[in-house]
This record gives C-alpha cells, structure tokens and sequence, in this order.
C-alpha cells in the first residue's frame, strides 16, 4: 500500500483547492496506473495556525499504487495545479510505502499528526521526519506544505473519530465567477438530510453554508456522518454543471483541535485524551485550542463593531469552581481571569454571551489568540438564579433605606426594619447544557451539537 500526502496548494486571492488536487491526483492513478484508490482523508489541522487559507486542510490518498509511479504523478500534478504564484502558497508532496491499516504506519506519524492538529510545527521537524523514514517528499517554496502532507499521512493512527464530506466541483471555465446554485433546492435539501447532514445551510441566517465564495474549483460541499446521505443531499441541489465529485473521509466535525482541561471528559470527543491525573497548573498558549471550566467574573460587554467579550475566572487547574449557593458573587481575584469573546461573525450567538451573569459556571471551548479565547461554544453547568436587593417595606412597599454600617435597613415614614437585604429570584433566558456558534461562523474541525456525544443537553443551532 502506498499513502500519498499533500499539502498547502491554494491561495487566498488566485483561489484553488488542496483537495481537488487531491481528486485530481486520485483521478491520474486510476487512469494512468490502473490503481485503485481505498479512501482519500481530509484532515483539518490547527485552525489558528498563521500560514493557512480558510479551513487549513491537509489530504492523504490511500492506494495500492507503487509508490514511485504514485509520487511521478502526483508531483506533475501539483506542479501543474499549485497556485505557487502567490508566495504564501508553498506547497509539499510526502509519499509513504505503508499500509494505513497496519503497525507498518509508525506510532511516530501518528503522534505528528496530533501535534498537526493541536500545536506548530517546523519545517525543519517534518523534513527529519521524512528523511528518518526514508519517504520519498517534494516541495516548492520554502516547503512547509510537507508539514501538513506529513501529518495527513499520519492521520489514519491518529484519530478514531472520523466524518464525511461530499465535494461537487466545477467545470474549470467557471472559476473565479459566480456560482449558479438554486437556494431553495440547497434548503430542501438539508432538511430532507438533517440531522445526519449538518451545517449545509444556515437558517437563522438565510445562507447556504455549503456553497463557498472563494474563487476555487468547489461548487458545494456537503458534510455528514453518513457517506450515503451526504451523497444523495448532493444529487439534490439544482446548479449549474458539476465537472466531477469526490467523497472524502474527514476529521471535520470532532472537535479533535481541542485540549481538553476540564475535570472530566466533556464533549463526547474520540480523541487521545489530555493527562489530567495531576490538574497541575497548565499555561494557555495563543495559537492553541482549549476546552476549559471557567466562572463568569464580570458583567458581559458589547464593544465597537458589535463584539462581546467577558472576562472569565478558572483554578490554577483549569477545573471549575462551582458556584455554590447561586447568588450573584464575582469569581474572586486570586484566580486567574481570562477574557472570552464572540465576534460580529458568530451572530446570534453574541446574545448567549450577553446573557451570562458574574457567577454563572461554564464550558468554554475555543482557540486563544492575543490572549483572548474566541468562543465556538460553551456549556453552563450552573447558573445564578437569585440576586440580594435592598428590602421592601411591608406596609407601604416602598424601598427601605439604609439605617446605617451594619445596622441593616429601615422604612423612616412606617418605622419597619429589615436585618440586611433579601434574596429574590432572577428570570434567565439560558439553561443548563451546550450552546454553540451558528453554522455560518462554524469552523470545520469543531463538532456541532446536532452530533450528539455531549455531556449535558444541547441547544443546536441551524
């Protein structure tokens, strides 16, 4: 068996696709070496690393091509395809005469992969990698796409947890124009497929999340955790021509990118999980995915642009403090505080943020960059339901007045008193489980809640 990996091919302004190259090359080997092809892999690596276009993908092409043959016809073609004009694009071709499903894929790769998906890599680390295997590599640039190539190859042992897309493309005449996609087909569509097929279409905000708006070769995308369905939801959108299609296997959808700080094993993920015997204090890093327990510290607020950000408070173990007797009281100052924030693109999501009160205990889940975690999801595990309000009088309802420190409060027209203030309830309009970003703003890699696997209800977005 022989694996192809290939990497970084596209550009963000001349367009392209790392993984039609990879059906193009899947294509090639059919036809040009009589190969047979057993999957090809879409693997979505770290979402917040620098050097990446939108959805940082990665693509292995499993067969039982001879390797030399498999890595003579793939280099020709992204030789052809890659949009090396733009120097940023940088692309890298890893092949590996292994078989994916056995001990001959070394535990290495695997432990590279991950690190792929949830840390930076150098292209330094990669190419000694390659070279200690002896796999045959190619690259243009500067050659960090064999960082992606590599880990692509790697994947398989990885990761346990995998998902599927469907990609229609488009006749090559049409790229860089507007795509004709018939919106009405690509909602009834998504209904018939949901939940099976998720994040197809947006309908809070009437969008077509599957069709892009890059200028590259996709026409639509379809992803689900049935390979039938996410077909049969392809067949029936009504758009202009559809030059050839491929099904991918794919880590989209799994919340893999994740480390996992909580005290339990939250989300539902499949995944190699964090060592957590310890809770020793663990330092966030920027350009890193964390799922964490945190306190609400301070009232939400909405800033210029229409972004929201609230500060958060966690133990030096990243476990949650519970709340207690639910009262309205401020995480204190000696934990460590973190601001969190939705952003214009997460929508609606921005008002279950606003909605948070100082005491609330979450999960939070997102990707910490300058410091700040960007949300694309949380639980509330607890939330304050009562508040302390200065007391009422009795007899004429009218609110008391202070009777001075630590004398507690007093009605001077009806000589009533009351020893402090009293509790009363407070409406919330969030209830415990999982909330998450609307499809429209989902990253690839982070698991909707329609998927199910969580620990806590749910609250999908559609």
């Amino acid at each position: 068996m022989t694996v192809v990996g290939i990497d970084d091919t596209d550009s963000r302004e001349r367009g392209m696709c790392t993984t039609y190259a990879a059906a193009t090359i899947a294509e090639q080997l059919r036809r040009d070496a009589g190969a047979s092809i057993d999957r090809i892999l879409l693997v979505r690596l770290n979402p917040a690393v620098e050097f990446k276009t939108r959805g940082n993908a990665a693509l292995a092409i499993h067969t039982d091509c001879d390797p030399a043959r498999a890595f003579e016809l793939a280099r020709a073609e992204l030789e052809s395809l890659a949009e090396t004009q733009d120097e940023r694009t940088n692309p890298g071709l890893v092949v590996a005469d292994v078989r994916p499903d056995a001990d001959d894929l070394p535990a290495e790769l695997g432990r590279f992969a991950m690190r792929a998906i949830r840390e930076h890599l150098s292209i330094e680390e990669a190419g000694a990698v390659i070279d200690g295997y002896g796999y045959r590599s190619w690259h243009a640039g500067n050659g960090r796409g064999r960082i992606g190539a590599l880990a692509a190859i790697g994947a398989w042992r990885a990761l346990s947890a995998w998902t599927y897309e469907f990609i229609s493309y488009r006749e090559r005449e049409r790229w860089g124009t507007t795509r004709t996609v018939d919106p009405e087909s690509v909602f009834a569509a998504a209904e018939r497929g949901y939940p099976a097929v998720w994040d197809t279409v947006d309908r809070g905000e009437n969008e077509t999340v599957c069709v892009p708006h890059t200028p590259g070769p996709i026409l639509h995308g379809i992803r689900g955790d049935d390979p039938d369905r996410v077909c049969r939801v392809a067949d029936r959108i009504e758009s202009e021509p559809v030059r050839t299609s491929q099904l991918f296997v794919t880590n989209q959808g799994t919340d893999v990118h994740l480390r996992d700080l909580t005290g339990d094993e939250a989300g539902g993920r499949a995944q190699e999980p964090e060592s957590k015997a310890s809770h020793t204090p663990v330092e966030l890093q920027d350009g890193r995915s964390y799922q964490l327990d945190v306190r609400v510290a301070e009232p939400p607020e909405t800033r210029r642009g229409g972004h929201v950000f609230v500060d958060v408070a966690t133990d030096s173990d990243g476990t949650r403090a519970t709340a207690g007797d639910g009262d309205t009281v401020p995480a204190p100052r000696s934990r460590p505080t973190l601001t969190c924030a939705a952003f214009e693109p997460t929508k609606r999501f921005r008002d279950r943020v606003r909605n948070l009160r100082p005491g609330d205990d979450l999960t939070v889940c997102g990707e910490l960059a300058g410091g700040t975690l960007k949300l694309e999801k949380f639980a509330v595990r607890d939330l304050v339901t009562t508040e302390l309000v200065t007391p009422t009088c009795p007899v004429c309802e009218r609110t008391m007045e202070s009777a001075g420190r630590n004398q507690g409060y007093r009605c001077r027209d009806c000589k009533t008193s009351a020893a402090g203030k009293e509790r009363v309830p407070i409406e919330r309009s969030l209830e415990r489980g999982w909330y998450e970003v609307p499809p429209c703003a989902r990253r690839h890699i982070a698991k909707p809640l329609v998927r199910g696997g969580f620990d806590g209800p749910v609250h999908p977005e559609r």
